[in-house]
């Protein structure tokens, strides 16, 4: 018996004494580890590095293989910091020279990352106005804008010499107020009046939506009604915004589609101060009413006057048309290269009933939106193209002859500018879709359509007002 409490307690004794050893030699290995980091930091940083951890395993392998010191990596957050410090605020001279015209001309550039670079991004393309979403078209919620945001978007607008007259705000796609579903209807309305409020956070004045849908379930005039309803409402609980309504192409059951719906909304608004007509284009077009020659453009101007009143007037949107006329389909083109013709554009901006206000383009840009954003180069080179083009009818119209009309540009000029246009688009569309996403090898889009997505997921069939832009 002691014979075997004497190994067991030699195996105990040799087990102790290696394990010491162990210890001995890892504490001696930290320290000078420990003496080599200070050593490096004190050549190269201010702050000490943090010793790197070590597992069980190496410890346990410390005594037998030592192993090479290997130094953590530093990163020096401050230095971090005082980078993204240092990048400049973007300033008018950064960007080409603005063309000095009565007729405002811009896009609906991207907001990605901040409202306050919507900005920059109508700079970058030479825009004397723009258009921007305050927040995603395609949900209910979003996060609120922050004062931070709000406040370096009024600095630059001033900054950049832009005025609120010509910054038009575009709704969600969500929104129908004439929804007779009261609880679908309400939904509606606090998404439309959140954006009201994010446009007097912004000291924005006009705000353009899309009036709504019967979805099948009222009649026109019963919808009609229910719109008027919440923009009287939603005057009450606002200070100043203009709500501005959308002419539609016509789809389905929506409300808009022709002038005599619009003076209907209007004629039951009670602050007529506060509500307003956005006139687009395409849907115009697609429609039925013919705009294509400037007697037909005329005609069609003095019937907006009788059904709604040219004092409504308080915006464009310029776009031209892939389809044909009266197809009550919504198909944005490039201007010039779709169904209305360089000429349309052309007595648009020679007719003085469209000077001062905001025309947007809603045409496929195919550069990545917002591709410029904090001074990057490159991108939305078809907007940037087409805004030169309707420049130089602005100008033209500037010159007017003793009888007050301004001279037509040439056939031959025309076609060189649409060809300017198309050599835009068929670069930029190469390698991109109309909504600016990579394309593979096969000329099909990478990536979900999340957007669409969203919008199936957060809307059933026929409850918005069913006319999306289709780029």
């Amino acid at each position: 018996m002691s014979n075997v409490v004497l190994r067991r307690s030699t195996r105990l004794g040799a087990s102790l004494h290696a394990s010491h050893r162990v210890r001995s030699f890892v504490s001696v290995q930290d320290s000078a580890i420990q003496d080599s980091a200070d050593n490096a930091d004190s050549e190269d940083n201010p702050k000490p590095a943090k010793r790197a951890r070590k597992s069980k395993s190496s410890l346990r392998g410390a005594a037998e293989t030592p192993s090479e010191d290997v130094q953590p990596e530093t990163v020096n957050k401050n230095s971090r910091k005082r980078s993204k410090a240092s990048v400049a605020e973007p300033v008018p001279t950064d960007f080409a020279p603005r063309a000095q015209v009565l007729w405002k001309i811009g896009p609906h550039v991207s907001a990605a990352s901040g409202v306050e670079n919507a900005i920059l991004n109508a700079a970058k393309v030479g825009a004397n106005a723009f258009a921007l979403f305050l927040k995603s078209q395609h949900k209910w919620s979003s996060s609120a804008l922050t004062p931070e945001s709000a406040a370096l978007f009024q600095s630059r607008l001033k900054v950049f010499g832009y005025s609120p007259a010509h910054v038009l705000l575009h709704g969600s796609y969500l929104i129908n107020l004439g929804n007779p579903d009261h609880q679908k209807r309400e939904k509606s309305f606090q998404c439309f009046l959140d954006d009201l409020k994010r446009c007097e956070q912004l000291g924005l004045h006009l705000y353009n939506f899309h009036p709504g849908s019967t979805v099948g379930q009222a009649t026109t005039e019963e919808s009609i009604a229910l719109i008027a309803a919440c923009v009287n409402r939603a005057h009450k609980e606002t200070k100043s915004v203009v709500t501005v309504l959308e002419n539609m192409a016509g789809s389905g059951n929506v409300i808009g589609s022709c002038f005599s719906e619009l003076g209907g909304i209007i004629a039951q608004v009670e602050d007529k101060g506060r509500v307003g007509v956005c006139l687009d284009t395409c849907h115009m077009f697609a429609v039925g009413y013919d705009i294509r020659t400037k007697e037909r453009w005329d005609a069609t101007m003095a019937e907006f006057e009788r059904e709604v009143g040219l004092q409504y007037l308080r915006g464009m949107h310029i776009n031209d048309s892939k389809v044909a006329l009266g197809s009550k389909r919504d198909r944005h083109e490039n201007i010039g290269i779709g169904q209305l013709s360089l000429q349309t554009f052309a007595h648009i901006l020679a007719d003085p009933r469209t000077q001062d206000l905001p025309l947007i383009l809603e045409t496929p840009a195919f550069d990545t939106p917002g591709s410029c954003v904090l001074g990057a180069t490159g991108g939305m080179d078809v907007w940037q193209t087409e805004v030169a083009v309707l420049n130089h009818f602005a100008s033209t119209s500037a010159t007017q002859d003793d009888a007050g009309s301004a001279p037509e540009p040439s056939e031959e000029r025309l076609r060189e500018w649409a060809e300017e246009i198309r050599a835009a688009v068929k670069k930029a569309s190469a390698a991109k879709d109309v909504r600016g996403k990579k394309k593979n090898e096969g000329g099909r889009r990478l990536g979900k359509r999340k957007a669409e997505e969203e919008a199936e997921e957060e809307v059933e069939a026929g409850e918005s007002c069913g006319e999306t832009h289709k780029r």
